[in-house]
């Protein structure tokens, strides 16, 4: 029995000590260096990397963060724009424990629509000569996105309120338990505009440049300075998040934001075509464009409830 040490000496040709018979199975990484002290007439050798001391490292040069850095011109914006996007994210993008990930699905979805935006495009360049055609499709697509949360939240309960009746009669109360989720983006969304429709409106009805101010005035005007700067990026970012996740609605169910999905496609096409008509060309050009998006919507959608029931066993009605 050894005490202590890697057990007897090493014999001649053998390189470790330990192995049965006494012929060794060998020391993990080498025969340990000698020590240049305690053999002044041998050469040091070098420490085995890495099982010795390493190397210390030179310290890496700092990258200049371009754009980004809060020391830059830009700094201060993208420190703002990060900060409206984490709040927006932690409001209106709480999918729920059940969230289903999909890539496939997300890359269809972004295909069907840069094909749609690519499509408009051409029909515009085809059809209509209108040079202001093009500021009418941009701000038609703001104005969708805008208003996108308010169709939502007055078609939303009677979309809900189906799916929830047709729903087996066991699983209603579960799903109505879950609503909280839904009600409170709601909420957040409502009181954000009562917020800035607050802190804007006073301060356009009684702020004045010309005449002295009080200190309430320069609250009014700081308050509103905020507003503008970070509210209407949140503003713009919780709209955004609210339409794309139906107010978190996933968490009622997976399979209820394609169907809120559905039901918005079809009330702003039914929006667009009292509004603003029949596009110009052919008709048969007049009925693509103008049910070439709702369908194509549709179809996503129910190829997405379709797979979330063959390929994840999400079902409604079992």
């Amino acid at each position: 029995m050894a005490m202590g040490g890697w057990g007897p000496a090493h014999g001649p040709g053998q390189p470790g000590g330990n192995g049965p018979g006494n012929q060794g199975w060998g020391a993990p990484y080498g025969p340990p260096p000698p020590n240049p002290g305690a053999y002044p007439n041998q050469p040091p050798y070098p420490t085995p990397y890495p099982y010795g001391p390493q190397p210390t490292p030179r310290p890496a040069a700092r990258r200049p963060r371009g754009c980004l850095s809060f020391g830059s011109r830009f700094g201060l914006v993208g420190a703002i724009l990060r900060s409206a996007h984490r709040v927006a994210t932690r409001l209106f993008v709480q999918e729920g424990d059940g969230r289903i990930e999909d890539r496939t699905v997300d890359r269809v979805q972004t295909a069907r629509t840069v094909l749609g935006a690519v499509a408009t495009i051409a029909l515009i360049l085809a059809y209509n000569v209108d040079p202001n055609r093009w500021e009418e499709a941009a701000a038609g697509g703001a104005a969708q996105l805008i208003l996108a949360p308010f169709v939502l939240m007055l078609a939303a309960p009677v979309v809900i309120i189906g799916f929830i009746y047709y729903a087996p009669p066991h699983l209603r109360p579960h799903l109505r338990s879950r609503l909280r989720a839904p009600l409170k983006a709601v909420g957040w969304y409502v009181l954000t505009l009562v917020v800035m429709g607050g802190v804007l409106l006073p301060t356009a009805l009684t702020v004045n440049a010309d005449d002295g101010k009080s200190w309430w005035e320069y609250v009014l005007a700081v308050a509103s300075l905020i507003v503008i700067v970070w509210g209407f990026p949140f503003f713009f970012m919780a709209s955004l998040y609210s339409a794309r996740s139906a107010f978190n609605s996933a968490q009622v169910h997976p399979m209820l934001p394609p169907v809120l999905t559905m039901a918005l496609v079809w009330v702003f096409a039914a929006f667009s075509l009292i509004g603003e008509g029949m596009p110009a060309g052919p008709p048969s050009v007049q009925l693509c464009s103008t049910l070439g998006g709702p369908l194509s919507v549709t179809a996503v959608s129910l190829w997405e409830l379709r797979r979330m029931k063959t390929r994840f066993g999400v079902t409604l009605r079992a």
